[in-house]
């Protein structure tokens, strides 16, 4: 797969994840995992990327005696999932052409 396209897609995924409510980076992988692969050294490169563009936060919480980082989803966050299922769209269109399954158009050869 195209390294641009598996990074949208692992993007998107992540903050997919968060949609139902804030988690933690073992859960994300668990949630995520079924899906796309990924592993825990990628995922929080990500994490820290969409940290830096907005689309998420973060806030630590005591857990058994450990602090553990939790990461919640904006609303800037949420714009990018809309932006992605929107661009999914108009990728899926041009994969039914590229495939022969997209609705054929009259062709005129003439000028």
């Amino acid at each position: 797969m195209d390294t641009q396209m598996r990074r949208a897609l692992l993007e998107s995924a992540i903050l997919a994840s968060l949609r139902e409510g804030d988690s933690y980076g073992y859960r994300i992988v668990r949630d995520v995992s079924p899906h796309i692969a990924i592993t825990e050294s990628t995922l929080y490169l990500i994490l820290r990327r969409l940290e830096a563009a907005g689309c998420l936060t973060v806030y630590s919480r005591k857990h058994n005696n450990r602090i553990r980082r939790y990461y919640a989803l904006t609303d800037a966050g949420r714009a990018r999932i809309d932006q992605f299922l929107t661009e999914w769209e108009e990728a899926m269109r041009v994969y039914a052409y590229i495939r022969g399954d997209a609705p054929t158009t009259e062709r005129s050869d003439t000028p």
